[in-house]
């Protein structure tokens, strides 16, 4: 079990060592999404970046419980208990029910996350499956005396709570200076105070989702979901809760107040966020014009893109920046990433052709050593990338015939790329999973062989320069001949 691993904690804002609350089982929450529309690109980084933390927590030894919810009901417009249902509206947009609309999106945001290669969470739980443990949840804060009712809405309450414990503690936001940014209750507004935020909404008589509750019908506020679902699977208090920075603010500092308010600790030991997405310098969002969707990056139909690329080159891509920094969008970048991807992939093909001998020259065990410590260092992937690019230097010079390497550390190599490439990163060879290119392009290489065997070189450099214009690049050497896309 790994014990030298470091994760920059949120709340203490700094690195601390991990060590698990019952190891070697790990419990972990990330807020899933809210599947009123199409999953977007920073909610894509996040579940990429979690994955790759769920993957090398069992790679280090650990049991690891994932959950990740899915919000398909009580999710306003404003995080301020105010506008329309998110999904009310997308249904009237639609002329759809309700359930349709998540339906609809939850199976989409599956499919993307396929394409990229993620691994689905340990469980999966819907805030509309669990209204009974929200409003349960409720009831207790209110007995503790943290919430109040009026007309049938549930409010949590800022000031009786902050009077006993740090309802900034995530942000290290001072209290007086929200106070003084937040505007004044209007006449209608009926909370007792201005960062008050609602537990339960009563509902309108034409709201379509709607349950009943000791405080009649109505819906769950968007806060109160996680803070219960959690609760549920992974106990009062677990090791790591993750989500987009953009949720620390708000979400997730009212559902630490919520949990404390309930149970009097804290729920997680570890907060753990993602930074935000830019695009060519400006940060990324539909007003601006500059929001893409996944399936737009694929396909290169947007404005700002001039191709498309391929699921496996986006998600290399993010993976070559640390999850805390910010990740900016241009196409030479993602050109740059594409090329340095079929790099990869081209050498890694290369490892079952690799001769080994008596002698060798290279030491994995090294090398491993330098990719354990790249992710114990707060799971730094684009450190582990340029390892991983060492192996691949590694590989090539095996296959020109400069280097020589054993047969015991070619198997380390071979483990060491198949944990940290596939098991790891969460990659795959796109290539390799086109039987039928490959089969053409072994027949075609098979025919240019035999012409330079015939010494027919005017043929030979036809198939060569013919897939070269078709960005297949043919690579000859003493092993045989092999082929990538340039």
């Amino acid at each position: 079990m790994n014990t030298g691993l470091q994760l920059y904690n949120t709340l203490s804002r700094k690195k601390e060592q991990f060590q698990p609350l019952n190891a070697p089982n790990v419990g972990m929450y990330v807020c899933g999404p809210t599947v009123y529309s199409d999953v977007h690109l920073g909610n894509c980084r996040t579940f990429m970046s979690f994955d790759l933390i769920f993957r090398y927590l069992k790679y280090s030894g650990f049991k690891v419980r994932y959950v990740r919810n899915i919000t398909d009901a009580g999710h306003l417009e404003g995080d301020r208990d105010e506008g329309d249902d998110k999904f009310a509206k997308r249904a009237k947009l639609e002329q759809l029910e309700p359930m349709e609309i998540v339906q609809k999106y939850t199976l989409g945001f599956h499919d993307v996350m396929r394409m990229f290669n993620t691994l689905p969470p340990s469980i999966e739980p819907t805030a509309t499956g669990h209204i009974i443990e929200q409003i349960e949840m409720i009831k207790v804060i209110i007995e503790n005396g943290y919430g109040y009712e009026i007309g049938g809405n549930v409010y949590f309450d800022v000031e009786k709570y902050s009077k006993e414990y740090n309802y900034t503690i995530l942000t290290n936001r001072n209290l007086e200076d929200m106070l003084n940014n937040t505007r004044e209750l209007g006449g209608q507004d009926e909370k007792r105070g201005r960062l008050d935020f609602a537990l339960w909404i009563k509902a309108k008589p034409e709201t379509l989702m709607q349950w009943q509750s000791p405080w009649g019908r109505g819906f769950p506020g968007w806060h109160i979901e996680c803070s219960a679902m959690s609760a549920k699977y992974l106990g009062a208090e677990f090791d790591i809760h993750g989500g987009g920075m953009d949720l620390a603010a708000t979400h997730h500092t009212n559902e630490i107040a919520q949990s404390e308010a309930c149970s009097h600790q804290q729920p997680a030991r570890f907060w753990m966020h993602t930074n935000m997405l830019t695009v060519n310098g400006t940060r990324m969002s539909k007003s601006a014009g500059n929001g893409f969707l996944p399936l737009q990056l694929f396909t290169g139909d947007h404005p700002l893109l001039k191709k498309g690329y391929s699921p496996m080159t986006v998600k290399f891509f993010m993976m070559q920046a640390h999850y805390r920094s910010t990740l900016d969008f241009s196409n030479d970048a993602l050109d740059a990433s594409e090329k340095g991807f079929r790099r990869l992939m081209a050498a890694v093909s290369l490892l079952d052709k690799l001769t080994t001998s008596e002698a060798n020259e290279f030491n994995i065990d090294t090398l491993k050593v330098n990719c354990v410590n790249a992710m114990n260092d707060d799971f730094n992937s684009p450190v582990l990338i340029a390892e991983l690019f060492e192996a691949v230097r590694i590989i090539n010079t095996v296959y020109d015939g400069n280097g020589k390497i054993s047969a015991s550390e070619l198997e380390k190599l071979k483990a060491l790329i198949n944990d940290f490439v596939f098991d790891i990163l969460g990659l795959k060879d796109e290539e390799s999973d086109n039987l039928e290119l490959n089969s053409v392009l072994e027949m075609v290489i098979d025919l240019r062989k035999e012409a330079k065997e015939n010494k027919d070189y005017a043929t030979s450099d036809k198939i060569r320069i013919g897939l070269q214009e078709l960005g297949i690049q043919l690579k000859d050497s003493k092993e045989g001949t092999t082929w990538s896309k340039s």
